[in-house]
Formats: C-alpha cells, structure tokens, sequence
C-alpha cells in the first residue's frame, strides 16, 4: 500500500467567487494539466467572497525538501512559473486579481481556508486598491558599447603621425564620452517617462535592472512596474512611446497590461500566512 501524502494545496491567487470566475476556470488547467478552481472563504458573508484559486499538486514535487531541490532545475522553475502565470493571467482577463507568488502551497483545503480568512482584512483593501487597475512595465536599455576600433583617428595634412599608444588612448576617449553620452540619455529618458507616468499612475514599483540572460546584449538601466486605471491604459502607453521619439540613443520598452505581480502584496501585509505554511 502506497505511503504517499495526499496532494498539496497549491494557491495562485485571490480573486472574488463569482459565477463569472467559476465559468472561465472551470476549463482551465493549472501545474501538471491539473484542474483549477475556487476555494472561498466560507466566513465571509460577502455577496462575493473572497477565494483562493487552488489546485491540487503532488506532495512528492511541492514539500519543503523538495522544492529547495527544484528552485536549482531552471526547466522544472520555467514549467511552473509558465502554468502559474497562465492561470493568473486568465483571471486578470476578467476579474481583479491578487496574483500569490510561485510556490505558494498549503497542507491541504483546510489549512489554506484558514490562512486565507485570517487575512481577510489586508485582502480585502488590497483588492479594493486594485479594482480598475492594470500593471505596466517601462524597461530602458543601453545599446551594447561600441566596439573598439583600430582605426587611426584622422589628423591634419603635414602633421606626423600618431604614435601608438597616442592613438589607443584616443580611440578609448571617444569611447567614454560615447557612452557618456548614452547614460546622460538614459538619465533623461527616465526622467520624461517619469513626467509622462505621473500623469496616469497612482502606484510604481522600482524593480532592480534585469542582467545576464533576461537583459540579452543590452544594458537595462531602469526597470518600472506602473499601475494603471484601464480605462487610462491605452493613453498612458501612447505618451510614453512618444516620449521614447525624443530618446533614439536608447530602448524604451513598454509592456502590459499584467495581472498586478508588482502590486499585489505590500510587505506590511504579507507577513500573515497561517500555520507555519509557505503561504503568502
């Protein structure tokens, strides 16, 4: 006979129980092709309460042992990461989304109702925060630096030669006030999309710069998540691509609309997971 626990409680988001919602989960499937679907808060005498969008994961995957294993194996991470933001990104289609972090799981149903109507309170004003609401992402990069060149900077006819090493430290002169003059656009850049978000934001989140793989051969300077109320979306994209006219030196990249990743949860309020799970 089999010793396996039963399945984990996976959770990647809150949203409120509606008919609606039900609707569009109910073909939907989550990590493992496992079916989704809402776990409410049974104490809450809303007319929509709020819920947990739940599905079942296998304990042998999703433990504690095993998930520090995982969080090394990049294709196992881009799998799960792939289904979660699937299924968060149906939600935000339709309805106001509290996305959870990947690897949020619970021992069972129970322990993850519990958790959810203990916080109740600091879900409720987020999702209220929220409503109307949709996530941006201003990205600027930097072209990747020019490459050196070998060629003998251009003199005056009757004049000698350049030596060198006269010549070498030229050529990287030109080279720093080059990107000198990159970073002094990037700088400005960010201040006018700035301005421009002002205008239509009520929240920013400064994310740290991307490097390495997810920035590719360019240089990503500033990496900002905006909300946005939708019915001012189209007008906020639309002046910062314009802004962008005024910067041809550097890449500003706008992304969106997102289910609120960025916004979601405040520190302050995320501190309330119940029963030692690794829940949000």
């Amino acid at each position: 006979m089999s010793t396996e626990p039963g399945p984990l409680t996976y959770v990647y988001a809150v949203a409120r129980q509606t008919e609606r919602l039900a609707d569009v989960l109910s073909g939907l499937r989550g990590i493992d092709a496992a079916p989704v679907r809402l776990l409410a808060d049974t104490s809450d005498a809303g007319s929509a309460p709020l819920a947990f969008v739940i599905s079942p994961v296998a304990h042998s995957a999703f433990n504690e042992s095993a998930l520090k294993r995982h969080f090394e194996d990049l294709p196992w991470l881009e799998s799960v990461a792939r289904a979660h933001h699937d299924v968060v990104q149906a939600i935000a289609a339709e309805a106001t989304v509290l996305p959870l972090r990947m690897a949020t799981v619970y021992e069972d149903d129970t322990r993850a109702r519990q958790a959810l109507g203990g916080q109740r309170g600091a879900l409720t004003r987020r999702m209220s925060a929220l409503d109307g609401h949709t996530e941006y992402g201003v990205k600027i990069y930097l072209p990747p630096p020019a490459a050196p060149t070998t060629a003998e900077p251009s003199r005056e006819a009757g004049t000698p030669p350049t030596t060198p090493g006269k010549a070498y430290l030229q050529r990287r002169r030109v080279q720093r006030n080059a990107r000198e003059r990159v970073y002094e656009q990037a700088r400005l850049a960010a201040t006018a999309v700035e301005a421009v978000a002002a205008g239509f934001t009520t929240q920013r989140v400064r994310h740290a710069p991307q490097s390495g793989a997810l920035s590719g051969p360019q240089e990503n300077v500033v990496n900002d998540a905006y909300l946005i109320p939708v019915e001012l979306a189209q007008r906020f994209r639309a002046g910062i691509e314009d802004a962008a006219r005024d910067f041809p030196e550097v890449r500003i990249e706008v992304t969106g609309p997102w289910a609120p990743y960025s916004f979601a949860m405040p520190p302050a309020e995320a501190a309330g997971a119940a029963g030692g799970e690794r829940g949000p």
